[in-house]
């Protein structure tokens, strides 16, 4: 049995290890170890709504890549998650007062330096 989020790390795992894009087939084919193609679908699908991959039709099915470089996948991994948490709560500003509150004094610097208009201007351009 894989520990949680396994299957999604192996696919991005595949997909990284890749000379270009991959079609759900050769993920499959690459991955083996006895996986349904809806499996393998459903997982390709997942990422690619988390905005870890990006695909493009070709011919009648997607091909799949990397949306960014796979060191940041963990980032995105971790902010999807963060992300699906204040969505699920009807308290937005509750929610994130709370986060904001138990930041270490070093995180909350560093998040006062991302919500900077000059911080948000550098990352834009």
């Amino acid at each position: 049995m894989r520990p949680r989020g396994g299957l999604e790390r192996e696919v991005l795992a595949c997909l990284a290890a890749a000379d270009g894009a991959l079609s759900a087939n050769e993920v499959l084919a690459d991955l083996g170890g006895g996986l349904a193609y809806t499996t393998v679908m459903t997982t390709l699908g997942r990422l690619h709504a988390k905005g870890l991959l990006s695909r493009e039709l070709d011919g009648r099915a997607y091909i799949y890549t990397l949306a960014s470089d796979l060191g940041t996948v963990d980032e995105a991994m971790a902010a999807h998650r963060m992300r699906r948490v204040l969505d699920s709560g009807g308290n937005h500003a509750g929610v994130l007062a709370r986060f904001v509150e138990d930041l270490s004094p070093e995180d909350a610097r560093v998040l006062a330096d991302l919500l900077s208009p000059k911080s948000r201007d550098e990352r834009k351009g």
